[in-house]
């Protein structure tokens, strides 16, 4: 019997059913998605008055982490910025990977984007990847006089496994009790490696942009063996205290939904505040891949709109 699903939006059956089917993920499909060409940054950069400069972070092993910053050319000083850590279930994809995200935050608030090239699995796994990304970050807040920023207005952001990624870089930073954090947005994060939620269950089968049994694979993958801890698998966190303000979003038909929607509810058990959206009809990634549909555009909105309210308050009277 096949278990019931949410319905995807209308708008979206289009697009996703010229969407190339998903082969079972193993070795071979992981090497041929790595090489899946991407358009080139350049050409994301194309009409916008941005500097770019590249740099390299060391790992906790010394292992070097490239960096890429984007800034404003006309930004001011002490300008907010955005820490992107990229998807791909933690296997493929790169520092640029689906980068029109966080350059749209730059177009609209003078943010600096700064993204991270952490190591992937199944090659890193355990807590190298989220060290990665936290040693990035590390170095992003103590060299802020020089990079033109905010060190009070740092938002770590990331989709899918860059999702999950920042909240366990958020984590890590809380209870390092450095660098500050003010806020994390968290967009269809992969955060429970255990795969038992009812919407894990309902999106198992070969169809689907994500499916229980990827995120299965992909998990194994980080893993390695290792024992999960809560920086790796942030739903597994006890305490989901003095964590900075949080947006979350997912779609209603998807792997992720039930584990994102109990991160959220454990922030605000914790006394936090949380934002969390759940878009009707969305699958995985949808506001990613599909930005001109309306469901998305309202997804995209709704994540702006949000930014806009952190980086800029209104002053108190």
């Amino acid at each position: 019997m096949n278990t019931p699903r949410p319905t995807i939006d209308p708008e979206l059956l289009v697009p996703l059913a010229d969407l190339p089917s998903m082969p079972p993920l193993g070795p071979e499909v992981i090497e041929l998605l790595r090489q899946f060409p991407q358009p080139p940054i350049e050409t994301h950069l194309a009409g916008r008055s941005v500097q770019r400069r590249e740099v390299t972070v060391a790992a906790s092993d010394g292992t070097p982490i490239p960096l890429s910053i984007l800034s404003p050319t006309d930004r001011a000083a002490g300008a907010p910025c955005v820490y992107w850590i990229h998807g791909g279930g933690m296997m493929w994809g790169d520092r640029f990977s689906n980068i029109d995200v966080p350059l749209e935050w730059l177009d609209q608030f003078g943010a600096v984007v700064i993204t991270v090239d952490y190591r992937l699995a199944p090659e890193a796994t355990g807590e190298t990847l989220v060290n990665d990304c936290y040693q990035g970050l590390l170095w992003v807040a103590e060299n802020a006089a020089d990079l033109g920023i905010d060190p009070a207005r740092i938002v770590v952001a990331g989709a899918s496994a860059g999702g999950g990624l920042a909240a366990g870089v958020t984590l890590m930073a809380r209870d390092r009790g450095t660098p500050l954090i003010a806020a994390q947005l968290l967009s269809c994060p992969m955060l429970d490696h255990r795969n038992e939620t009812t919407s894990s269950r309902q999106y198992s089968g070969p169809d689907g942009v994500w499916t229980r049994e990827m995120n299965e694979f992909g998990w194994r993958s980080v893993l390695g063996g290792h024992t999960a801890s809560a920086y790796v698998s942030p739903a597994l966190a006890d305490d989901l205290s003095g964590l900075p303000t949080t947006y979350i979003d997912a779609g209603t038909a998807e792997v992720f939904r039930d584990e994102d929607v109990t991160y959220a509810t454990g922030i605000w058990a914790a006394g936090g505040q949380a934002e969390l959206h759940v878009w009707a009809g969305g699958f995985h990634g949808f506001s990613a891949l599909f930005p001109q549909v309306r469901v998305s555009a309202a997804a995209r909105r709704a994540q702006a709109d949000w930014l806009a309210r952190v980086l800029n308050p209104q002053p108190k009277d």
